[in-house]
């Protein structure tokens, strides 16, 4: 045992440097290296600005366009995001009018869903709270779920009828299907519209898109009634000045320019 003892204490490492040179170079070493990795803060900022799509979201995708293709009965040969915007192009070309096209997207909405899922809920959560549980849960599946096809969002808290607040709003920071249709029309046919009937129709969740077509963010409000028709800001907004449709008018000299032509 004291052999073993011995050896113990000589394997240990001794230094002739006295305890505060020790301390300094601790200190000189610590500073120098806090340069090598970004702040916890900095980090966080990068993780909530930019979004990498993984093997979920390709799956997404596939099944989304897959659903979409079938209410079309057209393809197109670009593959993925790319791909999608034409199909999107193509039901609002196949829709000989607005509310066509907004019924076959809340038809493409509804094939994503068992229908019996679509009916409990609407049946069981909906009518808890208020409908408060349902708009927040509703909230939280769209921004975990949907990332791939609007970009970077995430949940928040709006203001509710009652005057109340409610986590139940989810922020896309700038949407992705906007910002690669180029088109209010596309916007507000085949996405705003359908999706707020989607949700209140077959969901029983109230739902108030607020698209922003300067700045190309989107305000979901989940247990809000949209606004009607006619007093919706939304459904008034000119034309992109990139939208390939309205530049093809605008050579042309057909219609009204100011108006967007799939509007």
């Amino acid at each position: 045992m004291g052999a073993l003892l011995v050896m113990r204490i000589t394997s240990l490492p001794f230094s002739s440097r006295s305890p505060f040179q020790r301390r300094e170079r601790f200190r000189r070493n610590r500073i120098s290296r806090i340069p090598c990795s970004p702040s916890r803060s900095e980090a966080m900022d990068e993780s909530r600005t930019e979004y990498k799509p993984g093997f979920l979201d390709d799956l997404f995708l596939t099944f989304f366009r897959e659903k979409m293709v079938e209410e079309v009965g057209w393809d197109s040969e670009k593959p993925g995001y790319v791909g999608l915007i034409e199909v999107a192009n193509r039901l609002m070309i196949k829709g000989k009018s607005n509310l066509e096209t907004e019924e076959s997207a809340v038809r493409v909405l509804e094939s994503l869903f068992p229908p019996l899922i679509l009916v409990l809920f609407k049946m069981l959560i909906a009518p808890i709270y208020g409908g408060r549980i349902a708009s927040m849960m509703v909230a939280r599946a769209t921004a975990l779920s949907c990332q791939w096809l609007m970009g970077p969002c995430s949940v928040n808290s709006i203001i509710l009828p009652d005057g109340s607040s409610c986590a139940s709003g989810v922020l896309v920071e700038k949407c992705k299907y906007l910002e690669e249709s180029k088109c209010v029309g596309i916007c507000i046919n085949t996405c705003k519209l359908p999706t707020q009937t989607f949700f209140k129709d077959y969901m029983g969740v109230p739902l108030h898109m607020e698209p922003n077509f300067t700045d190309y963010s989107c305000q979901f409000n989940f247990g809000v009634l949209p606004p009607a028709s006619v007093t919706d800001k939304a459904l008034t907004e000119p034309c992109l000045e990139i939208c390939p449709n309205a530049n093809r008018r605008r050579e042309l000299g057909r219609g009204d320019t100011a108006k967007c032509p799939q509007a």
